[in-house]
């Protein structure tokens, strides 16, 4: 009963938050709304909450089931910290109708929550479009200029990829002795081989356009730049783990020959992506579109990881789940605190930041060396056992994939010289008092980067099951 309640805590506050007019309200209740969910996580961290399960659809033989393991509590714990943060950093920022802007957010909540709970296929599919709705109306309404071709674009690419997972859904139900939705009826399905190669590859293509990776990829640097950061923040922190937990959670096991037969391919593109987002990162000027580069540069080498196989390849890209969420989401605060006080994102007319505010300025810079892997932050732990798993797949592959370590220090290290030193620009100077909320915010996620890279066995410990449940038979 946990779980429900827990998951209606979003979907209620989306609800009051459009009834209230006042922005200090509005922004109360999703601060509220957000605080409260996270405690909820700390608190499922903790206890056995169980399972939920009820009847939903019983004329298709849908339950309302939730299922919660080490892989659900750590990305509905980053989902949970991700929220709060962005309504509290960015709780200054002038946002018309800010209550239905919140409510959309809440309900996008929701959806990932749901996302990460459902272990019917139909409730999976049902929370995968919760979660996708809303941020095409908060793409499409509270974007930049080009938000109507790029939303459509964005919605053309989603729209598609559900559709394709819908009917590979619908297949493997209509061939459940049971015809269940429930993932333990999908794993029996009675298929042949290659049919269950066709249904793998519709549930890939869903995933690998959310993720997104090489050469479904193209969607997102414009939507990255064009949504409101605070959208932004949620794409690439919390959105693109969907893809990445259902080949987790539903294409290694539901599809296990399917798989490995395709891990080549799959592995290639990944590492083509990696190389691809990170050269092209290197060009760019636009701060928004240099971490969305890398953000696919990251995303490519976890799922490369997942498709190598190996136990501690995939035991990486589990913890690189969360610290990725949690330093993308940091760079993202940071972008948008420069954004809102100079106007611009264009690494060319920024500069002298570390003078101008100097507190922000060191924040960036340790950011960006999680972002690079340095050790001793938390991404270094998860790079390190994603690469030795990539090698034992493949040698040559790692050492392409490798390649991209050096890439993303020159691409962030050069973001970092350009916005942080050499005297300060006409448009850094217009910046004024540094935003005190934010900058909690980012310190709180700095110990957050420092404590899991220097002691990661919780998150190693929280994500055993899922290990186990993989690999050991």
């Amino acid at each position: 009963m946990f779980l429900l309640l827990f998951l209606l805590i979003p979907i209620v506050a989306a609800l009051l938050l459009l009834f209230i007019k006042s922005n200090a309200s509005s922004n109360s209740v999703s601060i509220g709304a957000g605080i409260l969910t996270l405690i909820g996580s700390i608190y499922l961290l903790m206890v056995n909450a169980g399972d939920y399960d009820t009847s939903w659809l019983p004329v298709l033989n849908s339950r309302f089931s939730l299922h919660l393991d080490g892989l659900s509590k750590l990305l509905i714990l980053l989902t949970s910290i991700t929220f709060p943060a962005i309504f509290i950093s960015t709780k200054n920022n002038e946002i018309a109708n800010r209550n239905i802007f919140l409510s959309l957010m809440m309900f996008t909540q929701a959806g990932l929550i749901g996302v990460f709970l459902a272990s019917d296929a139909l409730l999976f599919y049902f929370f995968w479009e919760l979660a996708l709705i809303p941020v095409y109306f908060l793409c499409s309404i509270w974007g930049g200029e080009k938000r109507v071709a790029v939303t459509f674009k964005f919605f053309i690419y989603t729209f598609l990829g559900s559709l394709f997972m819908l009917i590979g859904i619908i297949y493997l139900y209509a061939n459940t002795a049971d015809h269940s939705f429930a993932i333990d009826s999908l794993k029996h399905a009675n298929i042949s081989g290659g049919q269950s190669a066709t249904v793998f590859a519709l549930f890939f293509i869903a995933f690998a356009i959310k993720m997104p990776i090489f050469p479904f990829h193209t969607w997102q640097p414009d939507a990255y730049e064009q949504s409101p950061t605070a959208v932004t923040m949620v794409l690439s922190a919390v959105m693109v783990k969907m893809g990445l937990y259902g080949v987790i959670r539903w294409l290694m096991p539901l599809f296990p020959a399917a798989f490995l037969a395709h891990s080549n391919i799959v592995v290639t593109l990944s590492v083509i992506g990696i190389l691809y987002a990170s050269f092209i990162a290197i060009r760019q000027d636009d701060v928004k579109r240099l971490i969305a580069y890398s953000s696919i540069a990251h995303i490519g080498l976890m799922n490369a990881a997942l498709f190598a196989h190996y136990q501690i390849g995939v035991q990486g890209a589990l913890v690189q789940l969360f610290s990725h969420g949690i330093n993308v989401l940091s760079l993202w605060i940071i972008a948008d605190i420069i954004e809102q006080q100079t106007g611009t994102r264009s690494m060319k007319a920024l500069g002298g930041l570390a003078k101008k505010q100097p507190t922000l300025a060191i924040l960036l810079v340790a950011f960006s060396f999680a972002n690079i892997a340095l050790p001793l932050t938390n991404a270094f732990v998860g790079e390190f056992l994603m690469f030795n798993g990539l090698f034992q797949f493949n040698p040559w592959m790692a050492a392409l994939a490798g390649v991209s370590v050096v890439l993303a220090a020159i691409y962030t290290l050069n973001m970092v010289q350009k916005v942080a030193y050499g005297e300060i620009s006409e448009a850094t100077n217009q910046m004024q008092l540094p935003n005190k909320n934010a900058q909690m915010v980012l310190i709180v996620l700095l110990v957050i980067v420092f404590f899991t890279g220097i002691y990661p066995q919780p998150l190693f410990d929280l994500t055993a099951d899922t290990l186990t449940q993989l690999f050991v038979k």
